[in-house]
């Protein structure tokens, strides 16, 4: 399975574009604390994603799709404190890591309906 076929893969890189761009009108003390927590967090799921499939089977890539799905966690839980402490507006963060969830879980569903 090669990761850039993948829609879970591409969608996710989406959402770390779209993190990047969020981010940006962070204070400026918040560089190396939560701005850089939330990026790392994005940049996460399809890194994992990636590794699993370059594992070669699929006890890894499931090993590490559930990674990508921690992170994916997390992500969503960073956004929530940036939000109320008025980092960031409503966005459409939200569906998006909806939207990558879904597909991840699919994916998992899939390898694990497979093994």
């Amino acid at each position: 399975m090669y990761h850039k076929d993948l829609e879970a893969w591409k969608k996710s890189i989406d959402l770390v574009i779209k993190v990047y761009s969020s981010t940006q009108g962070f204070p400026p003390e918040e560089k190396y604390g939560l701005t850089n927590q939330i990026r790392c967090a994005a940049v996460s799921i399809p890194s994992n994603i990636a590794e699993g499939c370059a594992r070669g089977s699929d006890k890894e890539t499931l090993r590490f799709i559930d990674i990508a799905l921690g992170s994916l966690a997390e992500l969503e839980t960073q956004l929530i404190i940036a939000e109320t402490l008025g980092y960031l507006k409503q966005e459409d963060l939200y569906s998006d890591i909806n939207l990558v969830a879904a597909m991840i879980s699919g994916l998992k569903k899939y390898l694990n309906t497979k093994s």
